[in-house]
């Protein structure tokens, strides 16, 4: 007979929230198992049960912001380091793009528990993702979420021989583990598009230092099926109802 495992940790795993926010459905009585509204946080049900949430959580969940940041270089992801600011401070109506297609309306509760889902260096740019929303946070760094590709154009120093392309592509290993298969092409002068679908720290530059390239420009252009686009460095703008990573 299967085990019964927490209502909370199997609702994160259908992808219906995260596992914090389906503790907070289940107090306000959001959710229903087999029909019926259950309230009691820990609770355990079998893996094969139906879990419904309640309107009221749609609604609450409809209500969740995705921010996309054009990031500069000098900030980090989260938490501020080494007097380096974190790119959490860009996010304000100051610097939301002008041009936003999104058709939201900036709200001060927007910014209420953002949090990226995902990393870029402090020396690197380009397109980082914040969120309020606990399925998108689970799409793109849940442990157990179907890989998403990242996307990036970078700039080398150093010869960029077919002996070295294909080695970019596959071949690679990093912290002694072997690396996934990238897509790596030439796109200018000196300039590599590289597309991956994993993200270990600084794997670009960790991995160009390997064969003999260094790096002195990285740019993330696109997640999943959200690309950076027109939006300018330091702004953001709104996930719109419509883009799905």
């Amino acid at each position: 007979m299967e085990e019964k495992i927490r209502l909370s940790k199997l609702m994160a795993e259908r992808g219906m929230c995260s596992r914090r926010e389906a503790d907070v459905y289940i107090e306000r009585g959001w959710v229903l198992v087999d029909g019926e509204c259950v309230n009691t946080l820990g609770m355990k049900v079998f893996p094969n049960q139906r879990i419904e949430l309640d309107d009221r959580a749609f609604v609450s969940q409809s209500k969740q912001v995705t921010i996309l940041l054009h990031k500069p270089y000098g900030y980090v992801s989260s938490q501020p380091e080494k007097d380096y600011p974190a790119a959490m401070e860009l996010i304000n109506p100051d610097n939301l793009w002008a041009e936003d297609p999104s058709g939201i309306h900036f709200q001060p509760v927007h910014l209420k528990g953002v949090a990226p889902a995902g990393r870029l260096d402090i020396d690197s740019q380009g397109l980082l993702v914040m969120t309020q929303d606990g399925r998108i946070a689970r799409q793109l760094i849940g442990e157990d979420s179907e890989p998403v590709e990242k996307e990036y154009v970078v700039r080398v120093e150093g010869d960029i021989t077919p002996s070295v392309l294909k080695r970019l592509r596959h071949g690679l290993e990093l912290d002694g583990k072997p690396l996934k298969p990238a897509q790596v092409q030439p796109v200018a002068p000196q300039h590599l598009g590289l597309v991956l679908i994993e993200g270990k720290k600084r794997q670009i530059r960790r991995m160009c230092d390997l064969v003999g390239l260094k790096v002195n420009f990285l740019k993330r252009v696109r997640i999943g099926k959200v690309r950076l686009g027109d939006l300018p460095l330091g702004q953001w703008r709104y996930l719109g109802p419509e883009e799905r990573f």
